[in-house]
């Protein structure tokens, strides 16, 4: 009976046919491995928090550093920048900058719902809220369209000096309601935290909701009949521009700047959580 070769005894063709063998056995393996992760998936690792199936989204991972600058969206500022940077954690965000009552939007413009339904979401860093002038008031989300005048601020609060305390609030402007914000005690702001913000606008009753770190507040809704303004029914627009950044409406304010950074900013048909 025959023994095996030892390695020393070991020909170096069958070395090499056997190193042959290995790698095409590992690559088949890797392939199956890659060919089995979902297209969405692999869009996700390929593209940050941007998937499929958004009618809008920006996470920044594409953008060079610096002035913020892209086809897919405009900007609105006044006393105010937008600029595209690197986070503690090696993302890129959006660092938001105004002075007094400065105001930097992202601007999305040409945005169109299905039925005029739709949800939003951003992460959200805000260094220091105003604690001046009384009833300072700010927005950080803002959607108008055709319809109806109203100008409707999903995510928005003010301070309120009879508390004290400042408060996240559901709020509109331009229309028949009025000039409004109604902030909520059981919402109040968290400064230098990352938070996650979610909002829900939805015409079958005019309907504003949100969520914080993904957690309903049922105090921070809107409706045709419940709101914080003129008793006068509330009615939606047919969203066509979303703005998402700051404004803050009153001058002489403490602090006398304010820095905030926004990330993974996505509009959907469906609540994409958090």
């Amino acid at each position: 009976m025959g023994t095996l070769p030892s390695a020393a005894t070991t020909s170096p063709l069958l070395e090499e046919n056997m190193r042959s063998l290995l790698a095409t056995l590992t690559a088949l393996l890797v392939g199956v491995t890659v060919g089995s992760v979902p297209s969405d998936a692999a869009d996700a690792a390929h593209r940050g928090s941007c998937t499929r199936h958004m009618l809008f989204c920006e996470d920044f991972e594409r953008l060079p550093r610096g002035g913020a600058s892209t086809l897919d969206w405009g900007i609105d500022t006044r006393n105010g920048t937008l600029t595209v940077e690197r986070a503690r954690r090696g993302n890129q965000v959006l660092h938001i900058h105004t002075v007094d009552n400065g105001r930097a939007f992202l601007r999305v413009d040409d945005f169109a719902a299905p039925g005029n339904r739709f949800y939003g979401r951003m992460r959200l860093r805000v260094d220091a809220f105003p604690t001046g002038p009384d009833w300072a008031h700010f927005t950080l989300v803002e959607a108008t369209g055709t319809g109806s005048s109203e100008i409707v601020r999903p995510i928005g609060g003010q301070y309120a000096p009879t508390v004290p305390g400042i408060f996240w609030g559901v709020g509109a402007d331009g229309g028949p309601t009025g000039d409004w914000t109604n902030w909520r005690e059981s919402a109040p702001v968290v400064e230098d935290t990352w938070q996650c913000f979610e909002w829900q606008l939805d015409p079958a009753d005019n309907r504003v909701a949100v969520w914080i770190d993904g957690v309903a507040n049922p105090e921070l809704t809107a409706s045709t009949t419940e709101h914080g303004g003129n008793d006068v029914p509330f009615v939606l627009p047919t969203v066509n521009t979303v703005k998402i950044g700051w404004q803050l409406y009153q001058g002489g304010t403490t602090p006398g700047e304010f820095d905030l950074w926004i990330d993974d900013i996505a509009l959907s048909t469906r609540r994409l959580g958090c």
